[in-house]
């Protein structure tokens, strides 16, 4: 699904590389689509033509949240090295000719993780996703004119706390613990992200189907 709109942007010409980004608030199935859609490209063009960036990457270690004591409000804008990844942004539009390097995040140390993955000259399509990325606050601003198109995905508000209590408990947090968070952090960050929609290219609607998809 939307392999075909995707293909479509990506150029003809060598030397051109087409970056998506995909908007949303936390399991809305942002990670989900951006997989689909690098597997669908690949599928058409061949290995290394697409690759998922995601903004996760550019999460703070616990020990720096720690530090400034913003540990509880994981996810939240100010918890992200937002300036990194707008840094980030700007290689991968200019460096064509050699590998750009990128974080990833783990979910099981719940920490990114340096270089996890890899640019290759040939990819001609980057799908980048995370929440805040038609976000206008500091730093934030800078991202929307680095993308050639900025998709925002939806779900419906049940299925996405069901999605993240199940990837809260999955975490380690027993359920009561995974509430409280959803309650003080997620839907915060969900009614924040959910403001920026109508600054995003279309509105790509998710299925209602159970699970812990991001």
């Amino acid at each position: 699904m939307y392999v075909d709109d995707v293909l479509a942007l990506v150029p003809s010409m060598p030397g051109r590389r087409v970056l998506l980004g995909l908007a949303g608030a936390p399991a809305a199935g942002k990670s989900t689509l951006a997989r689909s859609l690098v597997e669908g490209v690949e599928a058409r063009l061949g290995p290394g033509t697409a690759v998922n960036v995601p903004m996760d990457g550019f999460h703070l270690s616990n020990a720096q949240l720690d530090r400034i004591g913003l540990r509880g409000r994981k996810g939240a804008p100010e918890t992200f090295d937002v300036d990194g990844y707008v840094q980030l942004l700007r290689r991968l539009r200019t460096w064509r000719d050699r590998t750009v390097y990128a974080p990833d995040f783990d979910r099981a140390l719940d920490e990114p993780v340096a270089a996890g993955i890899a640019v290759l000259p040939q990819a001609r399509l980057v799908v980048t996703e995370g929440n805040y990325l038609a976000d206008d606050g500091p730093g934030w601003h800078e991202v929307r004119d680095l993308l050639d198109e900025l998709w925002f995905v939806e779900a419906d508000s049940a299925v996405r706390e069901e999605r993240l209590l199940a990837r809260h408990v999955t975490g380690g947090r027993t359920e009561a613990e995974a509430r409280a968070f959803i309650e003080a952090s997620e839907r915060p960050n969900a009614l924040r992200v959910e403001a920026t929609r109508s600054a995003c290219t279309r509105v790509v609607r998710t299925g209602g189907v159970s699970g812990a998809p991001r």
